[in-house]
């Protein structure tokens, strides 16, 4: 299918060829219909694409923090890379969409094959959507009309943050696609309207709608004068000035209210709020629900009594609006084009209120694969697919991946995986990460999807017999563990298994290890792992497990590695905050079976400056310490005082040995033990940090 992207970096819009994604649970499929270009915020994307490195950066002032703190980290050259990963990326364009739903996913109620729903879904020819972001269109609403209800909603849920009285004055600033649906609402409440704007044909079409407009770069009178003052402002205007607000605030009443919804610097002036105690609120897209994920994702709904208008319900509300005629969007239509004609929607100078995107009808839901043109393939001893098209593959799995035989990379939605394969030259991409399975010439699966996800793809990647490399952790519960232990066990074909515990092989580990043979040890890993919020996902105990046994995982199993011995018992003391227990702020206490012990000291409330791993061992009158895997120093070694190179943390060294260990069929890089013991350790130090007592690891 196609799809309109662009590129963050260089602002080049770009009509992708992109799978066809699957309806996930919660979701359905929708075949697109007719898009709506929302002008404001789409050229106002492509506008800072284009823009300078430094532009960029005055515009994310926080953004630009984090960079000069990762560069004291990690040094300028390694946060630059990093930087322009990040930027070379693909932003999906388009959130109005209206299509038919030709697929349901898993647990999806009250739609059927065949529906008309508008949803805000991207400019593509197919799109997954959940089921809070639809609503079915009513029958005498015409596609044209329908795809204007996610705008509409933006607008709508502004009026109600407003909440203005019957035959209350309230000035709109801005008459664009949304300033000018939000004058039908506030008529449609019985409010007298004016209209701000300083382009004719938008003031005109607001006069026809039956209300008096003013242009602020030439008003007759000032505006106060001509239509008194105002009970309220809704700016719906995007501007790179402040001006906005403090004509607003200079034309509000006494105890006015003042509502953004469009993309205004917030420069306040103090003494105009102060002197008329005016309130001020910044409207969040289309109503309670936005950005939550349990709404969005879940299908959680927001129960009505205590919520009464939520992103759906203000769905449904402009729908009904469009169907009784109290919103009358067909002014703002200027022109309907073609998909692969979308070059002329984004040319300088065009100035078109409402462009409508068509759709033909050429694509079909069954197409999941899609042939990078510009890659050949050809068949190696180990052929791979990467399954997960997130960060960590882009940032840190495909570059260490270079030269290797990859044939396929999924995705959910496809786009990310699609734009991957044309950097790294991967020839398939896939959303169904089956096709990859049934593909008798792919024998190594690369899993690296969300966590929560890894345990079904990785039993179902062995029981089809391919070699499974795994990101940790392997599983978030123990009942995942146990789960591919028995397909692996059950598989008549000689395959392997490997989590990512990619520091075992960093040069700096090989080395210590070589130096430290013999003995018992007390192993201490610290880490200042960083502040990460709590709404990201990895938090998360049913999707990412928690940070404990998404990330400590991996220094859990360091311990075991570098003492040589199995894990036998743990005890976890978590920090406390404000009562509750801080999962990403712990102790974890290891007792290992040949008598060492491990510590490891898991921090987020650290200095971003302060190094993000420190190891220390101390065995026989000796000690090792290591610094975020450049600095190795010995103490009391002969021969031996320091090992001073910016190797990395294993990744490379790890699949360079994966892939040697499938090619020459030797024994499994990362022994079957040591797997169920880290992953056994890391659940049970989960497990310990609510009891408080020592755990033993089965």
């Amino acid at each position: 299918m196609k799809q309109l992207v662009q590129n963050l970096r260089t602002g080049e819009t770009i009509l992708l060829e992109v799978p066809v994604p699957l309806a996930r649970k919660g979701c359905v499929l929708v075949k697109s219909r007719k898009s709506l270009v929302s002008a404001g915020t789409e050229r106002m994307l492509i506008e800072f694409s284009k823009a300078n490195f430094l532009f960029k950066a005055r515009q994310q002032p926080d953004k630009l923090r984090l960079v000069f703190d990762k560069i004291r980290t990690d040094g300028f050259w390694k946060t630059t890379r990093s930087v322009l990963r990040r930027l070379d990326q693909f932003l999906p364009l388009g959130y109005c969409n209206v299509g038919e739903i030709v697929a349901i996913g898993e647990g999806v109620e009250g739609f059927t094959i065949g529906d008309r729903v508008v949803s805000n879904g991207p400019h593509a020819e197919m799109i997954c959507v959940p089921v809070n972001l639809l609503a079915k269109i009513p029958g005498n609403v015409p596609d044209e009309e329908a795809v204007f209800a996610v705008l509409g909603a933006v607008g709508l849920h502004g009026v109600r943050l407003l909440a203005p009285a019957l035959g209350e004055r309230v000035a709109v600033a801005g008459l664009g696609l949304i300033g000018l649906m939000v004058v039908d609402i506030l008529r449609t409440n019985g409010c007298e309207v004016v209209g701000i704007e300083p382009d004719e044909h938008r003031r005109r079409i607001a006069e026809e709608k039956g209300i008096k407009t003013v242009d602020p770069a030439n008003p007759a009178r000032p505006i106060s004068e001509q239509f008194g003052e105002m009970d309220g402002v809704i700016i719906t205007a995007s501007s790179r000035s402040g001006h906005v607000i403090s004509m607003a605030s200079a034309i509000c009443r006494k105890r006015g209210k003042i509502v953004l919804i469009g993309d205004i610097p917030l420069h306040l002036s103090r003494s105009d709020f102060y002197q008329k105690e005016l309130t001020f609120q910044v409207c969040c897209a289309y109503g309670p629900g936005r950005y939550d994920h349990a709404y969005e994702e879940k299908g959680t709904d927001y129960p009505l009594p205590y919520v009464r208008w939520t992103v759906n319900r203000n769905f449904q509300e402009v729908l009904k609006l469009l169907s009784n005629g109290s919103l009358n969007v067909k002014p703002l239509i200027s022109s309907v084009i073609r998909l692969e004609s979308y070059s002329a929607i984004y040319q300088k100078g065009n100035r078109s209120l409402g462009t409508l995107i068509s759709y033909g009808g050429g694509c079909n839901a069954g197409e999941t694969v899609v042939r990078n043109p510009g890659k050949s393939f050809s068949v190696q001893k180990v052929v791979a697919a990467v399954i997960g098209a997130g960060n960590f593959v882009s940032m840190t799995l495909l570059p260490r991946l270079r030269g290797k035989c990859i044939k396929y990379i999924a995705s959910s939605s496809g786009l990310r995986a699609a734009e991957l394969a044309a950097k790294y030259g991967i020839p398939f991409v896939i959303t169904d990460y089956r096709e990859a399975l049934s593909d008798e010439q792919v024998n190594l699966v690369i899993i690296a999807t969300r966590h929560d996800q890894h345990v079904a793809i990785a039993a179902e990647a062995i029981r089809a017999g391919k070699h499974v490399f795994v990101e940790k952790p392997l599983s978030i519960d123990a009942r995942g563990v146990e789960k591919i232990k028995t397909s692996l066990k059950n598989v008549q074909l000689p395959v392997s298994l490997t989590v990512g515990f990619n520091r075992r092989y960093a040069p700096h580990i090989t080395r210590l290890r070589e130096l430290l043979k013999g003995g018992p040890m007390n192993v201490v890993i610290t880490v200042n792992a960083g502040y990460i919020p709590g709404n990201t996902w990895i938090h998360d105990s049913a999707r990412g497990g928690g940070r404990l046994v998404g990330e400590a995982c991996h220094f859990i199993d360091l311990v075991a590695w570098i003492a040589r011995s199995r894990i036998t018992e743990v005890c976890t003391n978590a920090l406390t905050v404000r009562g509750c227990v801080s999962s990403d702020n712990a102790t974890v206490l290891l007792r290992l079976a040949n008598g060492s012990t491990g510590t490891v000291y898991y921090f987020s409330n650290g200095h971003g400056s302060y190094p993000k791993e420190r190891i220390e061992v101390h065995s026989l009158g000796r000690t090792m310490v290591l610094d975020d895997y450049k600095n190795l120093r010995g103490y009391g070694f002969e021969g031996f005082r320091e090992m001073k190179t910016d190797a990395g943390k294993g990744h490379r060294e790890q699949f360079n040995r994966l892939f040697e260990c499938i090619s020459m069929g030797e024994e499994p890089l990362m022994p079957p033990d040591d797997v169920w013991n880290s992953s056994f350790a890391t659940l049970a130090a989960r497990d310990s940090m609510w009891t408080g007592s020592w755990m033993k690891v089965p």
